[in-house]
């Protein structure tokens, strides 16, 4: 890996619409994936519209990478079923830390910049990151791949090392 940028917390919130594997509903948990970095959230029993509201964290380095979820159905006598996929490209919030420390201090709440759905992402709709009282937030909707129905909601705070950011001169 490169240079160390910080500290990437993503809060898993809750899932919308997931697709039933089960008889009458499914056993979500999401699995994200940054790099060579995973970690997964607890399985919600019988749920097809689960709040997690799990706290997972990343090391972010150069190069910027992508922000991967998979949702999975647990089973206890086989392997667990496939409840699809998302992506989201890391690289706006970066952008946006690096405009943060150009304009030094905020106070208050200030939108860094907007994130429209493309192939670079998952969104559902477009996604703003904001500058919250000196941390760099953005809150994603993400619609999840290759299955019928449902939608991940993240909050991801990039907590910025402090020399990772500093933008090149």
């Amino acid at each position: 890996m490169g240079e160390q940028l910080g500290l990437l917390k993503v809060v898993v919130v809750q899932g919308k619409r997931l697709v039933i594997r089960d008889f009458k509903s499914s056993d979500p948990y999401v699995v994200v994936k940054l790099g060579n970095q995973t970690a997964k959230t607890k399985v919600i029993n019988s749920c097809l519209n689960p709040v997690w509201n799990e706290e997972l964290t990343f090391s972010l380095a150069e190069p910027i990478g992508i922000l991967n979820l998979e949702v999975f159905d647990k089973d206890l006598l086989k392997t667990d079923d496939k409840m699809g996929h998302a992506h989201l490209s890391l690289q706006p919030l970066v952008s946006a830390a690096r405009l943060k420390q150009i304009l030094q201090n905020f106070s208050g709440e200030t939108t860094l910049r907007k994130v429209v759905p493309d192939s670079d992402n998952c969104l559902v709709r477009e996604s703003s990151i904001t500058c919250v009282n000196g941390e760099v937030v953005q809150s994603v909707w993400l619609r999840l791949c290759d299955v019928e129905s449902g939608e991940i909601e993240l909050k991801i705070k990039l907590i910025e090392s402090p020399v990772g950011l500093a933008p090149s001169i």
